[in-house]
């Protein structure tokens, strides 16, 4: 089979290509050139919007890429507006929930700043969502229940994270991530990821790496571990991440000219 990349990699942010606390990406641009010099394709996969993505795209060279964005539940191309009526869509099914849920919509970008940490110009960014919509709940926790029942009747997907509940219409990392496998069809695949939200990401992938991160509780054992499909970065990061693309790269000996692999 002729594939039309030699390796497509798909990375989370936060925690993985960016550093946790600075959010540099600095300690991986060795490996970025590498990857661009071989001919091979940087997706992100993220948790965050379209609005978040695309200057930080632009800034790692990426522009070429579609980007997964708001983890999974839509897809930024390289060179088109993302229209935001499955936003609206959700907004509306939300509003005929019972009370008790407050989402970014419902939030001022002060607010957002407040409950996230994000600077004001961040937290404008986090609220100009396409795909999903985060918040919390703020009535009765035995309530709750009910409250998810109805969402699920109303057509909405829902994940809770340590912080936010977020609604969608469906879609993840790793449904996103075949797609673009099956467009551009490329030799090989690997994934970077730290956090329980990459998992199936990492496990879909040729390659995955768990990135370490200090500042959350490890992944548990994968089963693609004990395969040795995925493996752990010593060093945190975008440090880690490096070591990890590198070394990879220095493993498949990838041909710019074609794939040594498939």
């Amino acid at each position: 089979m002729t594939h039309a990349l030699p390796l497509l990699v798909f990375s989370d942010l936060d925690g993985t290509l960016l550093d946790h606390e600075s959010y540099s990406f600095e300690a991986a641009r060795p490996a970025l050139g590498a990857l661009k010099a071989k001919g091979a394709g940087v997706i992100l996969a993220t948790s965050k919007t379209a609005a978040e993505v695309a200057p930080l795209r632009t800034e790692l060279g990426l522009s070429d890429w579609p980007a997964i964005v708001e983890n999974g539940a839509g897809l930024l191309e390289s060179t088109a507006d993302t229209d935001a009526g499955a936003y609206h869509d959700i907004r509306d099914r939300i509003a005929t929930l019972p009370p008790g849920f407050l989402g970014f919509g419902d939030m001022t970008d002060a607010e957002v700043s407040g409950i996230t940490g994000l600077p004001l110009v961040s937290a404008a960014r986090a609220r100009d969502r396409a795909f999903s919509e985060p918040g919390v709940w703020t009535g009765p926790d035995a309530a709750l229940a009910a409250f998810l029942a109805a969402a699920d009747r109303a057509g909405l997907h829902h994940r809770r994270g340590g912080r936010f509940l977020t609604f969608s219409l469906g879609g993840t990392k790793a449904d996103r991530m075949q797609a673009l496998i099956d467009r551009y069809n490329p030799g090989l695949t690997l994934a970077l990821g730290d956090a329980p939200n990459d998992t199936e990401m990492l496990e879909q992938a040729d390659r995955g790496v768990i990135v370490a991160n200090p500042h959350g509780a490890p992944l548990p054992r994968l089963p693609g571990e004990a395969l040795g499909r995925i493996t752990r970065t010593t060093l945190p990061g975008p440090e880690g991440w490096n070591a990890a693309v590198l070394a990879l790269l220095d493993d498949i000996s990838l041909n710019p000219k074609g794939p040594a692999h498939g």
